[in-house]
This record gives structure tokens, C-alpha cells and sequence, in this order.
């Protein structure tokens, strides 16, 4: 496998590092945490947000940070969560008069990194608290945690509560604003390939020419189920049929739809996957409020897509539709 990298365990520092450096007048980067913050954080009149993870999703997290969003995000590497004490350090660097929020993707590892860094950031007397996102309705649980996976639902957690933040929210509403959202989320994703880990030089996983696995996760978990090869409106129909019965959604219901590529897909696929969605969900009632299409929650290089409805009502709706200045440039 052929990838631009020099040395496999350099590999994520070297993207953070080019990341700040594409971003010199709002962006900073610390090495010795691989944080990327907010060139004004931390800012003593909001609550900072905060979001950790893996490397191997972006642009979640380290390139939603910025005004409206994320003030930093420390990744460990590649699928594996930070360290203690990149969040630690990363939580007393970005601490905020008015408190921080740690914002967490339920996985088991980044579960317990997170907890305990909220432990030792309240007996430094910092105000903290975590929120978990779970919106994956693939599989109660999986290879890599207890409960539902946290996966590209999460750009909704992380933008209404950015939102939120600068528009002076204190951290006990951030906490409603952001379980409100992810209690309102589902999503669900299919895999055409494995992804390669740099560290690896090979695919995390088999699948065959002609297959698929239904219900994947963003390390390349297992889902539902493999199965064959099928049409792209079989697709679609494959995770409606699987999201809209579980919150539920319903008739006269107003969404935010996310089609999210995993990172090998050409955006060309997830407009011919949007448009099967957008007219599904209007045939059954359903008004697609806001669109959102393309790369938000990857897998390194997997080809596949993930689908995400949020429930929308005004308040969220006008959270999402809140200006955003992130490292993402259409131009």
C-alpha cells in the first residue's frame, strides 16, 4: 500500500504540524501534547471545548477547531485514544474562567483517558465535564466499547454546542445542549473496503471483491453483518431501514442529514447516495431541513459512507446554523 508518509510513527505529528502551519493566524500546535488550539484560547469569556480521539478521522477533531467549534482537540494516534496526560495538560492549557467541556466519542479507551483527566483536572480545582456521544445504532456494543459507538454524529455535539459557547452559554447548558443533540442523532455506516494504518502498511481487515460489511465502525469494527455487493438505493434502503425505526423518526419530522464519506469514497458517490436519501425520507414525510455532504468522520482511506439524521426543532436548528471558522476550506 502507497501512502505519503516518511517515518509510520511520525506520521501524525507531521500532519498536525501541517495542519498549523496552513492555519499560522488561528490555529497553534504544542508537539509535546499533539494539541492543535485556537490561536485566542483560552478565551476567559467562554466555556472551552474540548475533544480528543484518535488520529485517522480527519478532519474530526483536530480540524474543527476554530471560532464556533472546537477551541482544541489533543488525538492520540492512529484508533488510539490520548494519553492521560496530553488531556491533562491539553485541559490546563485551554482552561477557562467559565469552565471546560470535554467532549468524548464512547469508546472504552478514550472513556477511561477522558474520566480520569476530568478527575485530575476538578482536584486542580479546573470545572469540568465530559459528555459522551453515541450515536451509532449499528451494535449495542463492540470490539472497541460498551454501549453504542460515538461517530460522525458527533460534528452535530461539537457545532451546537460550539455555537452555544460563543454565544455566552454557560457549561450546565453546553451539558443539556449537547445530550439534547446527541439524544436526537442516529447513524450508521457501510464499509466497500478495509483502511490501512500507517503503522501497519497493510488492511486492517478482509473483504472480498464482492462484498460489504453492514454496520461498520470508524477503526473498522465489525457490524451487523457481511454481505454482497448491492445497488446504492439497496444501500440507502439498508440504513433507513435501520435508523429511522430507532429513535424513531417519523412523518412531519424536520432532519439534518449527513451522508459522510470514510475517507475513500469520491464525493461524487455520497451527492448519488444523498439524492436516494433526500427523496426516501420526503416520500415517507420526512423534510430534510439541512445537508451535509462530504468527508466529516473518516477511516483513514476506507471506502464507504455513513448516513446521520438529527431530529431537528429550532432550537438545534439554529445552532447548526451558526457561522463556523475551522481549518475545512471549500476555497
Amino acid at each position: 500500500m502507497k501512502k505519503f508518509i516518511n517515518d509510520p510513527q511520525q506520521f501524525v505529528p507531521e500532519m498536525l504540524k501541517g495542519i498549523a502551519l496552513a492555519n499560522p493566524d488561528t490555529l497553534r500546535y504544542v508537539p509535546a501534547y499533539n494539541l492543535i488550539h485556537r490561536a485566542d484560547a483560552p478565551n476567559h469569556n467562554k466555556v472551552t471545548i474540548i475533544q480528543g480521539s484518535g488520529s485517522g478521522h480527519e478532519p474530526a477533531h483536530v480540524m474543527t477547531v476554530g471560532r464556533g467549534m472546537l477551541d482544541g482537540a489533543c488525538p492520540g494516534d492512529v484508533f488510539a485514544a490520548p494519553p492521560l496526560d496530553f488531556i491533562t495538560e491539553t485541559v490546563k492549557l485551554l482552561a477557562s474562567d467559565k469552565g471546560v467541556l470535554l467532549l468524548v466519542n464512547n469508546y472504552t479507551g478514550d472513556r477511561m483517558a477522558f474520566e480520569m483527566a476530568e478527575e485530575v483536572a476538578q482536584a486542580d480545582g479546573i470545572e469540568v465535564r465530559t459528555l459522551f456521544i453515541d450515536d451509532d445504532v449499528s451494535v449495542k456494543d463492540s470490539t472497541y466499547t460498551v454501549g453504542r459507538r460515538g461517530v460522525a454524529g458527533n460534528f452535530f455535539v461539537m457545532k451546537a454546542v460550539g455555537a452555544a459557547a460563543e454565544n455566552g452559554a454557560d457549561l450546565d447548558e453546553l451539558v443539556r445542549i449537547g445530550e439534547k443533540v446527541n439524544s436526537v442523532t442516529r447513524t450508521m455506516g457501510i464499509a466497500l473496503t478495509a483502511c490501512t494504518p500507517p503503522a501497519k502498511g497493510s488492511p486492517l481487515f478482509e473483504l472480498g471483491d464482492d462484498e460489504i460489511e453492514i454496520g461498520v465502525g470508524i477503526h473498522g469494527e465489525p457490524g451487523r453483518r457481511r454481505a454482497k455487493w448491492m445497488p446504492a438505493t439497496e444501500v440507502v434502503d439498508e440504513l433507513l431501514g435501520a435508523i429511522l425505526p430507532d429513535l424513531p423518526f417519523a412523518s412531519g419530522d424536520r432532519v439534518a442529514v449527513m451522508v459522510n464519506g470514510l475517507g475513500g469514497t469520491p464525493i461524487s458517490e455520497l451527492y448519488l447516495l444523498y439524492g436516494i436519501v433526500h427523496e426516501k425520507l420526503t416520500e415517507q414525510g420526512i423534510t430534510v431541513g439541512r445537508n451535509y455532504v462530504g468527508d466529516y468522520c473518516t477511516s483513514l482511506d476506507m471506502a464507504g459512507a455513513s448516513l446521520t439524521l438529527v431530529k431537528l426543532d429550532d432550537e438545534i436548528e439554529s445552532l447548526l446554523a451558526e457561522p463556523a471558522e475551522i481549518a475545512i476550506r471549500v476555497f
